[in-house]
């Protein structure tokens, strides 16, 4: 039996996204330990999750804290680990592996680096989505990959009956009209008139609610829908997870809550301005699709309402 680490930091989206590509490693490394290093808000998760034997905390401190990195490498070479699958692939982890084994090949330290395509450089290769990214990165290490362009992220739920029991939840369409503040373009701005139009049509047949992060509180109270909290308090990833899978249907800023969506086969809709594509974050599902435009402030809500209408049943 040997040790195998999976590197993946974040953020939110991401980690649901890999769920396909952890899965992949655990069930081509059967006989081995999966660990996994991860930063703080992903932590606790990660040690629910199946496919994944033991978590190493990252705390991702200033890379000129040798007393931190020192301990960190330490740590990491500890396990003697006979092969890392470095899913970040960020310029951090690259200074990781120059640091534990900078002349290790693909078959021995998996990135999006060692197993570039020989007809492709950095810059085109990035421009494929990111789950054939994963997809071409663990087949090139010798894996074969099942899971990694369907993720299930189910894995991450937990019980939230008491917490439909004291919201009356039933039946309900949940909206993340939230976004990281240096990424306003990522925001449409018409949610309150989405709601209007919902409530017009539907009445009390489903409850409109929303569910801010721990820096979205304030946020939340500006949209007319009940914020969802526990005891006051923002939901964890876990008990997130379930209200989004407990969903009659989810409409969302392209956020981290939209990736979980896709990758639980919830119903929804994500909306995308000019800053991405839905291909390239390869977030379209059977069930869950995008509204793409060049510009989220021209996107009425009377189309987002007309695509809700036409998906919910």
């Amino acid at each position: 039996m040997s040790n195998i680490l999976i590197i993946k930091h974040g953020s939110l989206g991401d980690i649901a996204q890999a769920s396909g590509a952890i899965q992949d490693i655990f069930e081509n490394h059967k006989n081995d330990q999966i660990y996994l290093l991860t930063t703080k808000p992903y932590f606790e998760l990660f040690n629910k999750n199946p496919f994944v034997h033991g978590v190493i905390l990252d705390k991702r401190l200033p890379r000129y804290n040798l007393i931190y990195l020192y301990f960190l490498m330490r740590e990491l070479k500890k396990h003697k680990f006979i092969k890392v699958f470095d899913l970040q692939n960020s310029s951090r982890t690259n200074f990781y592996k120059s640091i534990l084994n900078p002349k290790a090949d693909k078959q021995v330290w998996s990135n999006s680096i060692t197993t570039l395509p020989a007809d492709k450089n950095k810059k085109e290769f990035d421009k494929i989505s990111v789950l054939e990214r994963f997809d071409h990165q663990l087949r090139e290490s010798g894996l074969n990959t099942l899971n990694t362009l369907k993720p299930d992220f189910n894995w991450a739920s937990s019980d939230i009956g008491e917490i439909k029991s004291f919201y009356k939840l039933d039946k309900y369409i949940l909206l993340f009209p939230f976004c990281s503040p240096h990424l306003s373009i990522k925001k449409w701005p018409y949610y309150n008139k989405l709601i209007e139009l919902i409530l017009d049509k539907y009445g009390e047949n489903y409850k409109i609610i929303t569910a801010p992060g721990p820096s979205e509180l304030g946020d939340a109270q500006n949209i007319n829908a009940t914020a969802i909290l526990d005891n006051g308090r923002a939901l964890d990833i876990s008990q997130l997870t379930s209200l989004i899978k407990n969903s009659s249907f989810v409409i969302s800023n392209d956020t981290g809550p939209a990736h979980i969506t896709a990758h639980i086969g919830a119903r929804g809709l994500t909306l995308f301005g000019k800053h991405t594509t839905a291909y390239k974050v390869s977030i379209e599902r059977e069930i869950f699709k995008a509204i793409e435009v060049s510009d989220l402030n021209n996107l009425s809500a009377e189309k987002v309402f007309e695509r809700l209408v036409n998906s919910l049943f």
